[in-house]
């Protein structure tokens, strides 16, 4: 399946989420979804993006992995990505992604009584944001291999 096509079952989820419980695993599936979409442009994506791709798999799979441990969910939607068809919408849509996870997590955080859910999650919107920035960082690389004449 196409990371947008992901990107918007992630976004569509996390929106109707409402439990505490929800939030904390669409969290998770946002950061699997970015690890996936970072290993994919590392082997598949232009060879000058290729380190900053598997940066942000390095990011997204230790924040997966970090609320995997507190869950007791279902496999991955990103086990489902079989292509990135335009690089630069991707990783736009992930960064909102993203931002929107950061928020709905703040949300959870301010409106809990226990300290072990509020810290989770403050560590939570702390790699979202690590994450994001490796977005950003890759989204650089995109640019910049396309100014000096590459096609993205």
């Amino acid at each position: 399946m196409d990371a947008m096509r992901l990107i918007g079952a992630t976004r569509t989820a996390l929106a109707q989420a409402r439990a505490v419980q929800d939030i904390v695993t669409e969290a998770w599936q946002s950061q699997a979804l970015a690890g996936a979409i970072g290993s994919h442009l590392a082997v598949h994506g232009p060879f000058e993006a290729r380190a900053a791709a598997d940066g942000l798999s390095e990011a997204g799979t230790h924040a997966s992995g970090t609320l995997r441990q507190t869950l007791r969910t279902g496999p991955a939607r990103a086990a489902q990505l079989t292509e990135v068809r335009d690089h630069w919408s991707t990783l736009t849509g992930l960064c909102v992604l993203l931002g929107e996870v950061g928020i709905a997590l703040v949300g959870v955080a301010c409106s809990s009584d226990e300290d072990a859910l509020y810290w989770q999650c403050i560590e939570a919107i702390d790699a979202a944001d690590e994450t994001s920035d490796r977005v950003r960082w890759l989204q650089r690389r995109l640019a910049l291999r396309e100014r000096e004449g590459g096609a993205a």
